[in-house]
């Protein structure tokens, strides 16, 4: 018998057709209130409305289609890619390993188990995957997404070269792609081979061909309020705005920059939000999302907030903003944090560093013009995932393990990526030099037996001794932990680490570094030099083995410099957010007069700019009268930091009153049933995430933990409440400081110095300067 064709498949095809959502979506759960297992609505309704943003009903009509029709490659692959832009990555894995069993031979079904795989750390069965869509791939479309897959898990199984090669088939292929310049240039930092002139070329190669043809459409700012000293609108755009290493140093920035000169908002650029981001809600004025937008409708809602200062936090890295920002939609822009290196944007106008990380050859590197800080370019702050773990014992610094040993380790936590042949070669001959010394080396999937296995091969043809290497497994819950296992880090080369050697200092462990020309190998050199720790910086890779043998010989002198280097850290430019803060406004300030001055006068050359914007910091008006530091305690709400003291207070001492102590078990289990202080403690961590150390806050997390009978962790608040009580050194000590250091460090290098940002000024010579008032 003929089967008859269902008028309503007709119909749906149409509303797909024309990509109509809404009529879709009538249309499906009209079907199905006559059929409930009409089999195209099922396979259409939850795409439909994923199309339209209504995620949450959209996975529910996914779900319930799944389970009638399990078979169906179709609808479960569109299932999983919801999943996945919503960073459901667990959910979307059994889906998507279903999907390849119905499709084996479907490209576009491998790319996408690829892709699940990657933030799983699964990167054998994602590089797997890749080749396998690589195989079968049939389209250019097709051939592109397998070579990215294939990349990025390359990279991260320590593939670099292979993956920048990807990179480069991907480009040929499709030059209008513009992720495969992203990944090529993130890649090409960790490769030994990629000189900083191909990364420079590369960047410009991008420029010309996504933001040339938009340069004659750039808005022209005609009715932008002029006045130099006015409070700015200033903001931030990132797709990191959650647990990522670019949070360990901009949380400090959003949180203190001087809400008397400038008002932040934050663009955030990824769909999934965790408790990071609420904290990061907390501390800017203003909120945007931006994920899931064309880069036209990002630049507009930059445009529509009316943006004096767009930064930038990304770069080339995943997730990024350029192809918005290419379209200028603030008369200023800049970037800094993300990524070390050029954005190769002529509509970024300005790149942050120092006179260390960027030394004097660095200009020719970047597109963008540099501002130098007088302190350092980035300020860090640990612990971003759990803040007020930095003052658990189990995070104190503890003797340098050595002492139990008997054996020195040398050690790295960095992505196993930048652990090119040489620097592993060259940690071979560091093991031979130093008797009994081991190796540890963590990274991904190295609890993988086969992984491990491989690496330790590969680690052994290299010169290293297979039985004094020690492998572990990166695991987030032991994040900081691994640091007690190892006496002297070791940074890699060309690519160094980043926040994992801020990470190691802030534990008490020394960092040897081999000396760079760009930034993306002397990121270790300018955190050394800013702590006055130069000597640590090696000039080539014989003395970068004199250095980490000289530290092993004496052991109980490197335990008494494990025991102080934390406080050093903290006290130097490495973490002293309140000078980072204020010198970073001084820039934006900077940055701000350097535009005006330039658009009333388009024919000066930048010397002469540069002059007329020191003229007028040299005679910039009073600043008002100090305002009380402002805490962000929820999404949209900041208060006067008193404000902030007087509502812990009485929920501290509500908490009391409303449970006493018992004695026994049982009263433990009453104790901390109690609500009241689970909030006196979720505020004094808002407290601290906007003011490290505050001595209020400290004070009372050490009562609710004396409360609750944890006595060391209530010692270890009080000692550091009474330690930010104490004196510090002012901005102009440290600054002081901090020039000295620096001067010492180039004279090492032999490295000429070079001229810092103009701003500084508004800090060194004392001048007050108003940011209310209007000079003409």
């Amino acid at each position: 018998m003929q089967k008859h064709s269902d008028p309503m498949d007709a119909r749906l095809q149409a509303a797909l057709d024309a990509q109509d959502w809404a009529l879709l979506t009538r249309l499906c759960r009209q079907a199905l209130r006559k059929n409930g297992r009409h089999h195209k609505a099922h396979r259409l309704l939850g795409f439909a409305l994923s199309q339209t943003g209504d995620i949450d009903p959209a996975l529910q009509a996914f779900r319930q289609a799944a389970a009638l029709w399990p078979q169906d490659a179709e609808l479960l692959i569109n299932y999983a890619n919801t999943l996945l832009t919503q960073g459901r990555n667990v959910e979307a894995l059994p889906l998507l390993e279903r999907v390849v069993t119905l499709r084996p031979h479907h490209s576009t079904c491998w790319a996408k188990l690829a892709q699940c795989c990657y933030t799983m750390t699964l990167n054998q069965k994602g590089f797997d995957a890749s080749q396998k869509a690589l195989a079968h791939a049939k389209t250019l479309g097709e051939e592109l997404d397998a070579l990215t897959q294939s990349a990025v898990h390359r990279r991260e199984l320590g593939q670099v070269r292979e993956a920048v090669q990807d990179c480069e088939r991907a480009i040929a292929l499709a030059p209008q792609a513009a992720h495969s310049y992203t990944n090529a240039l993130l890649f090409m930092l960790a490769d030994p081979h990629s000189q900083a002139s191909e990364l420079q070329r590369l960047a410009r190669v991008f420029s010309d061909n996504f933001e040339r043809p938009l340069q004659e459409q750039w808005p022209k700012f005609e009715d932008k309020d002029r006045n130099p000293w006015r409070r700015l609108r200033v903001g931030f755009i990132s797709p990191d705005f959650r647990n990522h290493a670019v949070m360990y140093f901009a949380e400090g920035l959003l949180a203190g920059l001087d809400r008397q000169q400038f008002e932040v908002i934050a663009f955030y650029n990824y769909p999934v939000e965790d408790h990071v981001t609420t904290r990061v809600q907390c501390h800017a004025d203003r909120f945007i999302k931006i994920s899931g937008k064309t880069p036209e409708q990002q630049a507009q809602a930059i445009r529509d907030a009316d943006i004096d200062i767009a930064i930038d936090l990304a770069g080339h890295t995943g997730g990024n903003t350029l192809l918005a920002l290419a379209r200028k939609p603030a008369p200023v822009q800049l970037s800094t944090i993300g990524y070390p290196g050029t954005t190769g944007l002529r509509a970024i106008d300005w790149w942050v560093s120092d006179a260390v990380t960027d030394p004097a050859t660095a200009p020719q590197w970047y597109t963008e013009r540099l501002y130098r800080l007088p302190t350092r370019w980035a300020c860090y702050r640990p612990m971003i995932r759990n803040p007020l773990w930095r003052y658990q014992p189990a995070y104190q610094v503890r003797p340098t393990p050595a002492l139990a040993n008997g054996y020195i380790t040398f050690g790295s936590c960095n992505n196993l990526g930048k652990l090119t042949d040489e620097v592993l070669a060259l940690w071979g001959r560091l093991l031979q030099a130093v008797p009994h010394s081991r190796l540890l080396i963590e990274g991904k999937n190295l609890d993988i037996e086969t992984t491990e296995r491989a690496y330790r091969q590969h680690c052994a043809d290299l010169g290293i001794d297979p039985e004094r290497l020690e492998l572990v497994a990166m695991d987030n819950r032991n994040q900081y932990l691994t640091y007690h296992r190892i006496d002297i880090a070791l940074d890699p080369f060309p690519l160094v680490g980043g926040t994992s050697t801020n990470d190691l200092l802030w534990m008490g462990v020394p960092v040897v570094t081999l000396n760079g020309d760009t930034l993306r190998n002397r990121m270790g050199v300018g955190i050394l030099a800013h702590m006055g720790c130069h000597n640590w910086v090696a000039r080539d890779q014989d003395e970068y083995l004199g250095i980490a043998t000289a530290l092993a010989s004496d052991v109980t002198a490197l335990n008494q410099l494990r025991q102080v280097l934390r406080q050093e850290v903290e006290a130097s430019a490495v973490m002293r957010e309140d000078v980072f803060v204020q010198e970073f406004g001084n820039a934006l300030r900077s940055m701000w007069l350097h535009w005006l001055t330039k658009t009333e006068h388009p024919d000066w050359t930048q010397a002469q700019v540069d002059a007329q914007v020191q003229a007028m910091l040299d005679q910039a008006p009073p600043r008002p009268e100090h305002q009380e530091f402002l805490v962000g305690v929820a999404p949209g709400e900041r208060v006067p930091l008193s404000i902030a003291y007087q509502r812990l207070q009485k929920m501290l001492d509500t908490a009391k009153t409303r449970h006493m102590p018992l004695a026994g078990a049982e009263g433990a289990s009453d104790l901390l049933a109690n609500r009241h202080w689970a909030q006196a403690t979720e505020l004094a961590e808002r407290i601290l995430c906007a003011k490290p150390h505050d001595a209020m806050a400290l004070t009372v997390l050490a009562e609710i933990e004396n409360a609750h009978g944890h006595l060391d962790f209530g010692r270890v608040y009080l000692k550091e409440a009474l330690q930010s009580l104490g004196e510090r050194e002012t901005a102009q000590v440290l600054l002081e400081r901090t020039r000295q250091y620096v001067q010492a460090a180039q004279d090492y290098l032999g490295e000429p110095q070079c001229p810092i940002g103009a701003a500084s000024a508004l800090v060194r010579n004392g001048s007050p300067v108003n940011f209310e008032t209007l000079v003409t």
